[in-house]
């Protein structure tokens, strides 16, 4: 996809609700539901992720980057950033979900960089080995991976939960994030990195996300490990582990009563905005800010101070 120079300011302008620079909407939020896997742009109020006040500084310029869950979300505004820091970024995504990529893509292509879309489910390890291949390809390079797709689905007993639905979250959200890394490894160069998003579930656990909070825990422990295995080839592993995020994920999986409280009982009595969580993405995928750092687990908990 291509977009003219022409086109840059006018893609930021028409995008005021996602991108404003004043309060960040707070609990109660309306009431609402939508059918998995959740659209962004029918959310209200829209995600903020268009990070107005971030100034992009050259941090992976000419690099290439893929991410899962790119669509919309915490991806959709680390795709943007990434774009505004230099890169290039392939955006995997289902195919219900191909509206918000578009509307990613044009975000991307608006920086000045170019986007690859890629629809496929990463349950399916041929289909990651396919994807990464693809955008090795067509950048004809890839320095940077972000796992971030995910599944949820809150139950209230782990009598609830089906065979199907354990094993659809754990091969969504564990074995996705395996077989993206195990693909990716063969042509990410000394200098690459692979960022994964937790949560704080995997370190406090979470009653009605039994399973969820499971999958997460294992990122944490795979990052970590991972980590280990990379760091002699000069590639390094981190983990972001959000709180309460104003994403699609939640508005499709949680009841419209406590979508409307969704991150109330954090210290900022809000939800965190994509916008607020990406450039934690850009610090660890920028050998220009932590060089020196993998393995690591990353909380970003609107200001509770312990996890774990």
């Amino acid at each position: 996809m291509k977009t003219d120079k022409g086109k840059k300011s006018n893609v930021a302008k028409t995008n005021t609700a996602a991108g404003q620079l004043g309060d960040r909407p707070k609990s109660p939020l309306p009431k609402q539901k939508q059918p998995r896997p959740g659209i962004e742009k029918q959310m209200k109020p829209r995600p903020q992720f268009l990070a107005q006040k971030y100034k992009g500084s050259g941090k992976l310029k000419n690099k290439a980057a893929i991410i899962t869950g790119g669509d919309s979300g915490i991806g959709r505004s680390v795709a943007i950033l990434y774009a505004r820091e230099g890169a290039d970024v392939a955006l995997v995504f289902l195919k219900e979900e191909k509206s918000d990529a578009l509307e990613t893509a044009k975000y991307i292509e608006a920086e000045g960089r170019k986007a690859l879309l890629i629809a496929g489910d990463v349950k399916d390890p041929k289909f990651c080995e396919k994807a990464i291949e693809k955008a090795a390809n067509e950048f004809g390079r890839l320095d940077i991976l972000v796992n971030n797709a995910a599944f949820q689905k809150h139950q209230k007993s782990i009598e609830d939960i089906s065979d199907e639905q354990f094993e659809m979250t754990f091969r969504t959200n564990i074995f996705g994030y395996f077989y993206m890394a195990r693909a990716a490894v063969k042509h990410l160069p000394k200098g690459g990195a692979i960022v994964n998003c937790g949560s704080i579930t995997g370190l406090e656990g979470s009653k009605e996300l039994i399973d969820y909070s499971a999958t997460k825990g294992a990122i944490h422990s795979f990052t970590k490990s991972l980590a280990q295995s990379l760091v002699e080839k000069g590639i390094r592993v981190n983990c972001v582990s959000p709180g309460p995020v104003w994403t699609p994920l939640n508005i499709a999986d949680k009841e419209p009563e406590d979508v409307a409280k969704h991150g109330a009982d954090t210290p900022m009595k809000r939800p965190a905005q994509p916008e607020e969580i990406a450039p934690a993405f850009v610090f660890f995928a920028s050998n220009a800010d932590s060089s020196y750092i993998t393995g690591e687990v990353l909380t970003l908990l609107g200001g509770e101070t312990t996890a774990g």
